[in-house]
C-alpha cells in the first residue's frame, strides 16, 4: 500500500509543483545568479527524483536522479551545478544524450552540460558523489551520542550540488521525491514527507520514501541518516534525535506548539504539514537550519532551560521567509535572514514578554556594532551581505519600518506579502518596489523618513535607526562598571537569565588581569556553565587574556561540539593570544579536526596554519 501511494504521489509531484509556484510561466524570468553555471532562463529543472543509497564504508551516495525539465523551443542543452560528481551515464526520455563537464571552479564546482532536443522532458543521471563531497558529513561510531555511523547533507549555500547534480541556485524552485537505502538499524529523515516510517527491505539494508509536493530551493534538500527516534511535541510538531538525547529534546522544545500558533497569527498558515527538529550530533556546523518540514540543530542549544530555544523560533520563521519566499541570488540573502530575525524577535517576544525580546534585541545590536567595526564599509550593506549583519542589520530595518508605520500596518503587510509571493524568488529591488506600492503609495514624505535605499544599499546604520533600550540591561550595566572600577564580582548572577549573563560578560572590557578573571571564575563558575552561549563569552574573554586556568574548559568545549559560531572565534583568540595560545590550539585541533564538518575544518585551518 505505501508503495503504490509513494509511486502515485511521485508521478503527480511536478504537476503539484508547478500549481503551487507562482505565475503560470514554468520559465519565468530569472536574475543571474554568479554563483552557479546554470542558465534557467533556457531551460529548466522542475522535479528531481533520487533513487540513492547511502555507502557508508566508502562514505559516498551512489544512485541516479532522475530531473524533470522545462525548455524554451529553441534551447538545446540544459546546464546543472556538479562539484566532483562520479558520473556514469546520461539518458533522457528519448535515449542516449551527449554530456560534457566543464573546467573545475574550487568554490563552484563545474557545468555539467546535456544535450536536449524538442521533446525531451526528463533526464536521468547514473552517479555517485565524489570523495569528501562538501554537503556531507559522514561521522564514524565514537562520534556520535548512540555509538552509530551517522550522515547528514548541509547544503546551504552551494554545496548540494557535491551530492546531486541540479540547478544550485535560490532562484530556481523544484519539487522532489527520494527513494534512500540506509543500512538496516538505520534510519532516514529527510525535508520532505515521510512515506515509509519503518522503511521498506531493499539490497544493502532498509529503503525510505520521501515527498516534496511544494516546490522548494536546492539548497533546502537535506538528508540525515543514523539511530534515530521521534518523539511528538502537539500535533504537528515533534522532535528527532539519537535514542539517548530525544527525551531531553522533547523537554527543551515543548514551546514548539505554541511558536507555531504565534507565527501563524502573525503571518498566515504554515504550509508544509508537519514542523519537526532534528537534533544532530555534536559536529553540526550551525545553531539550525531550516530545512522544511524538519530543521536541522545543534545540540548546543539543549541548556536544560529553554535559554536558548530562541534559535527554533528563527528556524520556525524560515517556514515564511527563505522557504516560502526565497532570496533569488545569495546577494540578496538578508530577505531570508533579516526577515526571519524579525520574526523570531515578534515570536519570541509573545511567548516570552516584552522584557526579554529588548534584551534579545539590545545583544543583536552591540553584536552589529561590533561586526561593523571590524569589517570593511562594503561588507556592511544589507544587499551583498555575508555575514551577521544579513541578519541583525536586517532585523533593525524592520523594526525601523514597524516604527514609522505601526506594527499593525506591518503586519498586514508582511502577511500580505507572503502570501502573493508564496513559493517564489525575490530581490532587493523587487520588495523595495512592492513595499513601495503597497505601503508608500506615493507618499514622498514617508519614503524620505524610511531611507530604505540607504538601508539596503549603504554601507552601516542609517540615519533613522534607534538602538533598543533594556532596562533590565542597564542593572546589568551598571554591575560591569562597578567590577571595572575595582569592585567585588557580586552581580546577582544565578538570578538572572542567560542574556544577563551574556551582556555582563561582553560588556567587560577586552583586557582583563588574571586576578579580575580570576574573581569572576570564583564568583560565577564559569568554566562550568551548562549555557553554551555564556560559556563562549566567557571563554573568548578568557583566552583573549591568556588566563590558563580557562583552558581545560575550552579543550572540553571545543573537542565536545562543531558549531562554527563557537569553534572559529575561540581559535582565533587562542591564535592571536601568542605562543601560549598556539601551543593550546594546535594541540586541541589535532584531537578536535576530525569532529568538525569540512565547512568548520577549512575556516580554522586558514587559522592556525596563518
Amino acid at each position: 500500500m505505501l508503495r503504490r501511494t509513494f509511486l502515485a504521489t511521485a508521478l503527480l509531484a511536478p504537476a503539484i509543483g508547478a500549481c503551487a509556484s507562482t505565475g503560470a510561466d514554468p520559465l519565468a524570468e530569472l536574475p543571474l545568479d554568479p554563483d552557479s553555471y546554470a542558465r534557467p532562463n533556457e531551460a529548466r529543472v522542475r522535479h528531481v527524483s533520487l533513487d540513492l543509497t547511502a555507502d557508508f564504508q566508502r562514505q559516498r551516495m551512489r544512485g541516479a536522479a532522475t530531473l524533470t525539465i522545462a525548455a524554451r523551443p529553441h534551447a538545446r542543452e540544459i546546464v546543472l551545478d556538479a562539484h566532483r560528481l562520479d558520473i556514469e551515464s546520461i539518458t533522457t526520455n528519448l535515449g542516449e544524450t551527449s554530456w560534457t563537464i566543464g573546467a573545475h571552479d574550487t568554490r563552484k564546482g563545474a557545468p555539467l552540460t546535456i544535450a536536449i532536443t524538442p521533446g525531451v522532458h526528463t533526464i536521468r543521471i547514473v552517479y555517485e558523489s565524489g570523495e569528501n563531497a562538501g554537503a556531507l558529513q559522514w561521522l564514524a561510531p565514537a562520534q556520535t551520542a548512540s555509538a552509530k555511523p551517522f550522515l547528514f547533507s548541509q547544503g546551504q549555500s552551494i554545496l548540494n550540488r557535491s551530492w546531486i547534480p541540479l540547478q544550485d541556485t535560490p532562484g530556481v524552485r523544484i519539487t522532489y521525491d527520494a527513494r534512500i537505502v540506509a543500512p538496516a538499524d538505520l534510519v532516514a529523515v529527510m525535508s520532505a514527507e515521510m512515506l515509509t516510517p519503518e522503511g521498506e527491505a531493499a539490497a544493502g539494508g532498509r529503503a525510505f520514501r520521501f515527498r516534496m509536493p511544494q516546490p522548494i530551493p536546492s539548497y533546502l534538500i537535506a538528508v540525515a541518516i543514523g539511530e534515530l527516534t521521534h518523539r511528538d511535541v502537539g500535533a504537528r510538531t515533534g522532535v528527532w534525535a539519537e535514542p539517548g538525547v530525544a527525551d531531553i529534546a522533547a523537554r527543551e522544545f515543548e514551546d514548539m506548539p505554541r511558536m507555531m500558533q504565534v507565527a501563524e497569527a502573525l503571518y498566515g498558515p504554515y504550509r508544509w504539514g508537519r514542523y519537526d527538529v532534528l537534533v544532530l550530533p555534536a559536529s553540526f556546523p550551525f545553531g539550525g537550519m531550516e530545512n522544511p518540514r524538519v530543521t536541522f540543530a545543534t545540540p548546543t542549544l539543549l541548556a536544560g532551560d529553554k535559554s536558548l530555544v530562541d534559535v527554533i523560533a528563527h528556524e520556525l520563521a524560515h517556514s515564511w521567509s527563505g522557504n516560502l519566499v526565497t532570496n533569488a541570488v545569495w546577494a540578496d540573502g538578508w530577505l531570508n535572514e533579516g526577515f526571519t530575525s524579525y520574526i523570531d524577535d515578534r515570536i519570541c517576544e509573545d511567548l516570552f514578554g516584552e522584557e526579554q525580546a529588548l534584551m534579545a534585541r539590545a545583544l543583536a545590536w552591540a553584536e552589529l556594532e561590533r561586526e561593523i567595526a571590524r569589517n570593511t564599509p562594503d561588507t556592511t550593506r544589507l544587499y551583498g551581505a555575508a555575514s551577521r549583519v544579513a541578519y541583525t542589520k536586517g532585523a533593525l530595518f524592520l523594526h525601523t519600518i514597524e516604527r514609522f508605520i505601526g506594527r499593525d500596518r506591518t503586519d498586514r503587510y508582511l502577511r500580505s506579502y507572503f502570501d502573493r509571493h508564496a513559493f517564489g524568488p525575490m530581490t532587493t529591488a523587487q520588495f523595495l518596489a512592492d513595499f513601495r506600492s503597497h505601503i508608500v503609495r506615493g507618499d514622498s514624505d514617508l519614503d524620505a523618513r524610511l531611507m530604505l535605499d540607504q538601508w539596503a544599499y549603504e554601507p552601516g546604520l542609517p540615519a533613522n535607526a534607534e538602538q533598543p533600550q533594556s532596562p533590565a540591561f542597564a542593572r546589568v550595566d551598571a554591575a560591569v562598571a562597578a567590577f571595572v572600577a575595582g569592585g567585588a564580582a557580586n552581580a546577582p548572577w544565578r538570578t538572572w537569565g542567560a542574556q544577563e549573563q551574556q551582556r555582563y560578560l561582553e560588556s567587560m572590557p577586552r583586557a582583563l588581569s588574571a586576578e579580575r578573571l580570576a574573581a569572576l571564575q570564583a564568583a560565577y563558575a564559569l568554566n562550568e556553565t551548562g549555557n553554551a552561549e555564556v560559556l563562549f563569552d566567557w571563554l573568548e574573554l578568557a583566552l583573549r587574556n591568556g588566563y590558563e586556568p580557562a583552558a581545560a574548559a575550552a579543550e572540553r568545549f571545543l573537542t565536545s561540539m562543531g558549531r562554527a559560531k563557537f569553534v572559529r572565534p575561540l581559535y582565533q583568540a587562542l591564535w592571536d593570544q601568542g605562543p601560549w595560545g598556539r601551543a593550546l590550539a594546535q594541540r586541541i585541533y589535532a584531537r578536535a579536526r576530525p569532529l568538525y564538518h569540512p565547512i568548520v575544518q577549512a575556516q580554522v585551518d586558514r587559522i592556525v596554519a596563518a
